[in-house]
């Protein structure tokens, strides 16, 4: 049965070629490409990526705005379903914007651009994304981005840690990030959030081919679950992902929309949104 995946697109992307280009490089089968604004996904989906890029140029928070568009619910409906879900970068913050995965993505502590490649340790290989790796393996993968400093309360820190959803971790001083974390996985283990790019290792003429074996570990875990991997997961299972099932459902959103009454926001940096604030789906006045 021929693998099935998507990449989300939004205005302001600039990864999401290089996102489908390895998913098909990967799998044999090429990515479906969906716009931001459709309100569903392709039918029989296993697997869903929201690529890095700079989503509506960053406004008002990285990834807020794209949280928000008609695409996410249905990728939020087919996550909570047990589909893959894998945000890479800017699809990071959207997935923590749109409450899939706890936490927030901030400014780099450095108050710079980083771009280089990055050291990590894989520190969950017990996910769909990380079974091919070894469990504390040191990888290397490309960083670009100017607010991946992951930061959550100690709470939720140490609850990452406890269930073992730290997949990734940086080795150096990266962007401030609370305990170097690189990439954490949701309850379920479906849903991958990370700030290097595995999409931009998968060649070694292009300088690596460590992010390859994340494409191939999910690739590889779906098409072995056959059928069964586009059907509902049974409410507690763990859906696609491998990790112990979990009672939370999804996290809180941090920093939801809120817009003043009057419709008008601040604009930042000369930038002005065309749009009124109130007509973006799931952004209400406040009251």
């Amino acid at each position: 049965m021929a693998f099935r995946s998507a990449v989300i697109t939004f205005p302001g992307s600039n990864c999401d070629r290089d996102m489908a280009v390895a998913l098909e490089k990967v799998s044999g089968a090429p990515a479906l490409r969906v716009w931001h604004g459709d309100a569903e996904l392709p039918d029989a989906v296993d697997f869903v990526a929201v690529p890095g890029g700079f989503s509506y140029g960053d406004y008002l928070r990285c990834g807020a705005i794209a949280s928000r568009s008609p695409i996410m619910r249905a990728v939020i409906a087919a996550a909570e379903r047990g589909v893959p879900v894998l945000g890479v970068c800017n699809g990071f913050q959207v997935l923590t914007e749109s409450g899939l995965l706890p936490g927030a993505l901030m400014r780099n502590a450095q108050l710079n651009f980083i771009c280089r490649t990055a050291p990590l340790r894989v520190e969950n290989n017990r996910s769909l994304f990380t079974a091919g790796y070894d469990q504390g393996q040191e990888i290397a993968l490309p960083v670009a981005h100017h607010d991946g400093n992951y930061f959550a309360d100690e709470d939720t820190l140490d609850r990452l840690e406890g269930e073992g959803r730290v997949a990734f971790r940086y080795l150096d001083t990266c962007n401030g990030s609370r305990r170097d974390i690189a990439g954490i996985l949701n309850a379920r283990g479906n849903v991958l959030g990370l700030m290097p790019h595995p999409e931009r290792a998968i060649e070694a003429d292009h300088g690596g081919t460590d992010g390859r074996v994340l494409f191939e570990s999910a690739v590889k875990g779906l098409v072995a679950a056959g059928p069964v991997r586009r059907s509902a997961a049974p409410a507690g299972g763990t859906g696609h992902g491998l990790l112990p099932p979990a009672s939370a459902g999804r996290s809180g959103i941090p920093g939801s929309c809120r817009i003043p009454a009057n419709g008008r926001v601040r604009p930042a940096r000369g930038f002005r949104l065309l749009r009124q604030w109130s007509s973006f789906p799931g952004c209400a006045p406040s009251r």
